[in-house]
């Protein structure tokens, strides 16, 4: 069963009590909300999503809940609570679904130690995956979100999930965050594309969230290999190029955008040694869409031969 399976009256019903259990990838949540703009951002976003029985394993249970006291009334704020506690400052009451999102993350970047996670999107093309590490602002989601959109099928844009023991990359498969000018990129990019309403304001400026295919979603226990490491930046007027890049540096590079790395001590540079011996490891600087998707579309034709 998936969640459009359930009528809206249904999952703001289970919202509001004994919780909304939705599996994402390898990981079951139970979410617990009675905020209107969780309901609408999950019937939207989720729809594909399976829905977990009762009697399974639950990873993380995360609620979004109003503040007390006088800020109901005026100014209304959310905050996130993980067993009791609120690890997140509070939040105006706007930014509830993409509070949720980043909750989740975090639950998954502190918690899941049976991989090595990278802050990092990974995107799949005939078994074999790009990881694409990079800072805010260099256009990682951005390019992640158009290559969805042009036959690459998305495992995350935010946690690549490394298996300690075979070293392949498990799916996420959560809906694409985007932010600012990359909203209007996409919507012309993809017209159909569906998106959550707009957030303003976050720390992160104006955010929304791109549904993920339905056959992506469909597809969450297919893991890949990976096979290309690129670090991506956008730069105005600039010529899709990549550019090879030295693996030394490259694993130096996914060391620091790792959030377990250190935790997993020897495990996780032997992982991570293993990742980048058998990927090809890029610099990549583009502008326009199209001509990226070109670059990234070759790659797979050589890997074909």
């Amino acid at each position: 069963m998936i969640l459009s399976s359930l009528s809206a009256v249904e999952v703001r019903r289970r919202l509001r009590g004994p919780g909304l259990l939705i599996r994402t990838g390898p990981f079951n949540f139970r979410i617990l909300s009675a905020i209107e703009s969780v309901a609408q951002g999950l019937i939207l976003l989720y729809a594909d999503y399976p829905l977990v029985d009762d009697g399974e394993f639950i990873d993380f249970t995360v609620t979004l809940a109003p503040s007390g006291g006088l800020r109901r009334l005026w100014r209304p704020q959310v905050r996130f609570l993980y067993d009791g506690e609120s690890p997140f400052a509070v939040l105006p009451m706007d930014h509830a679904f993409p509070l949720l999102e980043w909750a989740m993350n975090w639950c998954i970047s502190t918690q899941a130690h049976h991989y090595l996670t990278l802050h990092a999107a990974v995107m799949e093309r005939e078994g074999c995956a790009v990881i694409m590490p990079a800072p805010p602002g260099s256009g990682k989601s951005t390019l992640c979100a158009g290559l969805v959109n042009r036959g690459w099928r998305l495992l995350s844009d935010e946690l690549t999930l490394i298996s300690l023991t075979d070293g392949l990359i498990t799916p996420l498969g959560r809906p694409v965050s985007l932010k600012n000018q990359s909203l209007a990129v996409i919507r012309n990019f993809v017209p159909r594309v569906v998106m959550n309403q707009v957030t303003h304001d976050t720390s992160k400026g104006s955010v929304s969230h791109m549904k993920v295919p339905t056959e992506h979603v469909q597809r969450l226990a297919e893991r890949a290999r990976p096979r290309w490491v690129i670090f991506p930046k956008y730069v105005s007027d600039a010529p899709a190029e990549l550019t090879q890049r030295s693996k030394a540096n490259s694993m130096l590079e996914l060391g620091r955008n790792s959030f377990n790395y250190t935790v997993l001590g020897l495990t996780g540079f032997e992982v991570l040694s293993n990742v980048i011996s058998v990927s090809d490891c890029f610099d990549f600087r583009y502008s326009q869409l199209e001509d990226a998707v070109a670059v990234f579309d070759n790659l797979v034709a050589k890997e074909r031969g």
